[in-house]
């Protein structure tokens, strides 16, 4: 993915998709531009997602504004990493927390999405703080790629309104920063985390994590989530050692509700599992015929992993959108699978953080890499 959002083509049945790139920001010889904008549209009938990357040209900033101008019937409806509101046609874009800060040259990207009738044309007038982009009429771009399909799969790589989604394209130290602080809730060891400019799921970037045995070899990258609603989450990953037969954790969630205490997503006797930290009650149970309905994390490939944990008590897990009948709490004690799980009644779940990374309790170490991460309410998908 070429940016901070992972926006993809959202294809529907019959229907070509268009995408547009339009670079914005050339001015007079004697002055630097105050921006340049790339502005990269995927479209369906009736609506479409933009990525937005501005680019600061002129001196360091702590907050900016960028706005434009719709020249068709463009009507915003949500948007992330930015704050968007629009008068008639004109739509005003301001930072967020994490990204208003700007050195000059410096780069941030935040999405949209909206609907239209008619045509789509591409956004005029691009002004960034007040300044116009275009002191002289922008040079274009447009490049043109046509998909059709008889099927309507859904839009999995937009960023849903209110969600929190990384394709850590825009990083640019060693370290994940940003919406990521790195580290351990308990103890650390010769494990570490750092971005990756080499390896990726698309784009350029992702984030590594060197996985080493031994007891407390912890340590994760991590952000908060939503503290209300059900907490969805979808990741890539891959990873270079098929999962030991000991216990290791590659992503955590703390439980408010649970004495703050995690439940971890990992891994034992070779396949997929989810942990309950505070009384080590485990799903699907380590039996041979609980391990056999979960399944083991392919190795040296991109894996989607999505699960999702609701408040009221259940959890559901996929890989690569297929669900997996080992790694589901519903209520209703399956043996083998959630029986040990919901020995212990009243389980209501209410996650504050997401971290990935690597705990190990033993044996076992593995190099990982996580990319296009969304946090939202809803489902994602692959």
């Amino acid at each position: 993915m070429r940016s901070l959002l992972r926006v993809l083509a959202a294809v529907v049945s019959g229907v070509s998709v268009v995408a547009l790139v339009v670079v914005g920001g050339h001015t007079a010889a004697s002055a630097a531009p105050a921006c340049a904008v790339v502005y990269q549209p995927n479209q369906w009938q009736g609506g479409f997602t933009a990525n937005v990357t501005v680019t600061n040209g002129g001196a360091p900033v702590t907050a900016w504004t960028l706005t434009w101008t719709y020249t068709g019937s463009q009507t915003v409806t949500s948007a992330w990493n930015a704050t968007v509101t629009q008068s008639g046609k004109v739509v005003t874009a301001k930072n967020v927390a994490h990204n208003g800060t700007l050195g000059s040259g410096a780069s941030t990207q935040f999405g949209i999405q909206a609907s239209f009738q008619g045509t789509n044309d591409a956004p005029v007038d691009y002004a960034f703080n007040g300044v116009s982009c275009n002191g002289q009429p922008p040079t274009t771009t447009t490049t043109t790629t046509t998909t059709t399909t008889t099927t309507t799969p859904s839009v999995p790589g937009k960023c849903p309104a209110g969600a929190v989604c990384d394709d850590f394209e825009g990083q640019t130290g060693t370290s994940p920063s940003g919406l990521w602080s790195v580290g351990a809730a308990n103890c650390t060891g010769a494990g570490t985390v750092s971005v990756d400019n080499a390896v990726a799921h698309a784009g350029t970037r992702s984030v590594r994590v060197d996985g080493k045995a031994g007891y407390c070899n912890h340590i994760f990258f991590g952000t908060s989530v939503a503290t209300t609603g059900p907490v969805r989450v979808r990741y890539y990953l891959r990873h270079t050692t098929l999962l030991p037969a000991s216990h290791i954790t590659m992503a955590a969630l703390k439980d408010s509700a649970d004495s703050g205490r995690d439940l971890r997503f990992g891994g034992q006797n070779q396949a997929l599992q989810w942990n309950r930290e505070s009384d080590d009650a485990t799903l699907p149970a380590q039996s041979p015929a609980g391990v056999a309905q979960s399944v083991p994390l392919p190795v040296n490939q991109w894996n989607c992993v999505e699960f999702e944990i609701d408040r009221a008590g259940t959890l559901r897990t996929w890989l690569d959108s297929r669900e997996i009948t080992g790694l589901k709490v519903d209520g209703v004690p399956t043996p083998d699978v959630d029986q040990q799980w919901l020995a212990r009644s009243g389980w209501r779940p209410a996650p504050v953080d997401l971290r990935l990374g690597w705990e190990s309790y033993g044996e076992g170490a593995d190099t990982l890499w996580y990319d296009d991460v969304v946090i939202a309410s809803s489902a994602i998908g692959c």
